[in-house]
């Protein structure tokens, strides 16, 4: 990772486990430790779920793709949630970590997470996850409000609008998922562009999901250029 930054990138990629494991687990802490505090870099998360995992435990596989359509957005869900109650925005309170399809579930279950997670520990007998919940200095969904949401949705508005009322404007930037679409490339990129236009959201808005929110977690320094001054 250091020799990559060292190179020049603005950010690191990770998916949403290790080969199966999950990502709090100590021996994978000092990765976004570094990333935050030596590197200061964003962290996008792609979700990583094989074909090989199947949807019942009675089968051997997924079946019709559901691995992938609903499969990717669940192992965002988990990942998300395994960071909250790890604590590591509160090791961690700079770290960035921008969520491939705007959050996964979190944002259209925020609901449901807010009300069920308040009651955490009620529901299980053998383990004492009320401590937990004492040791968090802010409600577990404000922290799942502190990642950020990437715009690709296939498309959908109203997902966007869910996205965009969870995370705000300031946490959610475009991106295209570009070429994995029907059409190679193109469709994402001018139906995500539409989705975000269908809002009617102001040009400031719009701005910092266009580009501006990027600049900022990428530390991407932009020139103020004077416009040109008209010939007499």
């Amino acid at each position: 990772m250091d020799r990559a930054i060292a190179a020049g990138a603005r950010g690191i990629q990770i998916f949403t486990n290790v080969n199966g494991r999950p990502l709090d687990e100590p021996e994978f802490f000092p990765v976004f430790e570094r990333a935050t505090r030596t590197h200061g870099v964003p962290i996008w998360m792609h979700p990583a779920r094989p074909g090989s995992r199947p949807d019942y435990v009675g089968e051997q596989k997924s079946k019709y793709e559901i691995w992938q359509v609903l499969g990717w957005p669940f192992e965002t869900s988990i990942a998300m949630a395994r960071m909250v109650f790890s604590a590591f925005f509160e090791k961690l309170p700079d770290l960035r970590i921008i969520t491939h399809h705007c959050g996964g579930m979190i944002p259209y279950f925020s609901g449901r997470a807010e009300t069920l997670w308040a009651q955490l520990g009620s529901r299980t007998a053998d383990e004492n996850y009320e401590d937990v919940l004492k040791s968090m200095a802010k409600k577990p969904i404000e922290y799942f409000r502190m990642f950020y949401g990437d715009t690709v949705l296939g498309g959908s508005a109203s997902a966007l609008r869910c996205g965009l009322d969870f995370f705000g404007a300031d946490r959610v930037v475009f991106a295209s998922d570009c070429p994995f679409d029907p059409e190679g490339g193109p469709m994402f990129i001018r139906e995500g562009i539409r989705s975000v236009e269908d809002l009617k959201l102001s040009e400031a808005d719009k701005r910092k999901i266009y580009f501006g929110n990027a600049v900022k977690l990428l530390g991407i320094k932009t020139e103020n250029r004077k416009p040109a001054k008209k010939k007499k």
